[in-house]
């Protein structure tokens, strides 16, 4: 694709498809450039280095999260369908958290869900403040749940380039489940669906953790502690 017929738009959306089957660490222009039948020379000319275009692509896929009309849902409904789709974008996303760790991540589409947030938040009741802490612990909570499947599929990735990777991720479970057989706890719940899979969680892990938060953030509200 020439210079001028190729779109920073474009370079954005290869650059989404190429993480989400490559991760960061596969991400160069050389790949990029092959895939958009261009030099890597004409992404350039649009986006100057690599950590501009993970910026860009890290800030649209923030787009993907729908924001609920604040008039029509109470603070609660809101919230919960704001985090769940923060955590599906990042379920989809898994190079997302970990680019939150190595690079600058903002731009509008970021900052449109954080101003909805706030928004959200302000109208259930909380002061400014509050209403920054709540929105703050929600996103810490939802990151901190994405990283067990995010790290499960870089993982993947890794041990895929290095040999077997399904076999070598059957050993290393295995010995983990040696390990565990000392601890009764986690003797007991061996066979369940969190001790089978790697960086695994029980189900409907995510769902009780949101709901316990909201429940706090009821609590507070209809208590007064929170203004």
């Amino acid at each position: 694709m020439p210079r001028n017929t190729l779109t920073a738009d474009q370079i954005v959306r290869a650059a989404i498809t190429l993480l989400d089957e490559e991760g960061l660490d596969g991400l160069n222009m050389r790949s990029l450039g092959k895939r958009l039948g261009s030099a890597a020379t004409a992404i350039y000319w649009h986006i100057k280095t690599k950590d501009d275009l993970v910026r860009l692509a890290g800030d649209a896929v923030w787009g993907e999260v729908a924001l609920p009309d604040l008039d029509a849902h109470d603070w609660r409904t809101a919230a919960t369908a704001m985090a769940t789709g923060m955590h599906a974008m990042l379920t989809r996303h898994p190079w997302l958290g970990q680019a939150f760790g190595s690079h600058f991540l903002y731009g509008p589409g970021k900052s449109r869900y954080d101003d909805h947030t706030l928004a959200l938040y302000e109208k259930a009741g909380f002061a400014a403040a509050d209403a920054d802490r709540a929105a703050g612990t929600v996103f810490l909570f939802v990151v901190g749940s994405a990283l067990g499947p995010a790290s499960e599929v870089s993982l993947n990735r890794r041990l895929g380039k290095d040999g077997d990777a399904e076999q070598q991720m059957a050993e290393t479970m295995a010995r983990a489940t040696e390990v565990a057989m000392g601890f009764p706890r986690l003797r007991e719940r061996l066979g369940t669906a969190a001790a089978t899979g790697y960086a695994a969680a029980p189900d409907s892990t995510f769902e009780f953790g949101l709901r316990a938060i909201f429940d706090g953030f009821e609590a507070r509200l209809t208590g007064g502690s929170a203004v």
